[in-house]
């Protein structure tokens, strides 16, 4: 009797898929949705980790710069079924999961020089900064795409709150949480707090979402997430991450 146990726990154990407990998926530091230093690793991985653990199961995030972020996600054998904080785009590679937030979307402009415009397209006649891989809105992406709007593209949302501050182009696409929390926790930006300003309109207001691979492991935790996110309070959670 005692090896017919130990021969089925064998069997299942052998049998179970790999991080069958725990999901993995990777991030960026973008405070204060995500980042390795903040507490719950930030509001959006929170969230994320409230929606898993709701299903029984445990998230791990390992955080890159984006690019390799969205790349590691993507590989056919890596251990990591998405990706996320991301707003939705279309893609071949990954399938999107039901909101899990939002995040309102603006331009950072200097405070003696304000820009104005109505509607985007008004955005032609402006240096714009936009960071390197970020999706911003379909509208200014098409207009930076035809080389309609100047864009200038940095590799962080720092690099384009600097250049404002300095005049080097007149505007930049950033989310207001994340330049909140740079203005107020970053030390190289101290100067720029009197230099720099929302833009009084926003773009708009952006879902986020994981980006699960399109893979049968991917697919799995994507449903296995949207069940989750379905009995957690998402604003609640949201909003207690982004005021720390």
């Amino acid at each position: 009797m005692f090896n017919k146990v130990i021969k089925f726990i064998l069997i299942l154990s052998f049998s179970t898929p790999a991080f069958s407990d725990t999901v993995h998926l990777t991030s960026l530091t973008w405070p204060p949705y995500s980042g390795k230093a903040l507490n719950e690793q930030g509001a959006s991985v929170a969230v994320a980790k409230a929606a898993f653990k709701a299903m029984g199961h445990e998230l791990k995030v390992d955080f890159f710069p984006w690019s390799r972020a969205v790349k590691l996600a993507s590989q056919p054998d890596s251990k990591y079924a998405g990706y996320f904080p991301e707003y939705y785009y279309e893609s071949n590679a990954f399938s999107f999961s039901n909101p899990m937030g939002k995040g309102p979307l603006g331009l950072i402009e200097n405070k003696k020089k304000p820009i104005v415009w109505s509607a985007v397209k008004d955005l032609t006649q402006y240096k714009i900064g936009v960071v390197q891989d970020y999706v911003n809105t379909a509208e200014v992406d098409a207009l930076i795409a035809s080389g309609e709007i100047k864009a200038q593209t940095a590799t962080s949302d720092e690099t384009n709150i600097r250049k404002v501050a300095g005049g080097r182009i007149d505007a930049a696409v950033i989310d207001t949480n994340v330049f909140s929390y740079l203005l107020a926790n970053s030390k190289d930006l101290e100067k720029a707090q009197e230099q720099v300003q929302m833009n009084v309109k926003l773009l708009t207001e952006k879902e986020l979402f994981v980006a699960f691979k399109k893979s049968t492991e991917g697919k799995k935790w994507l449903a296995i997430y949207n069940e989750g996110l379905k009995k957690i309070d998402i604003t609640a959670v949201m909003k207690k991450y982004l005021n720390e």
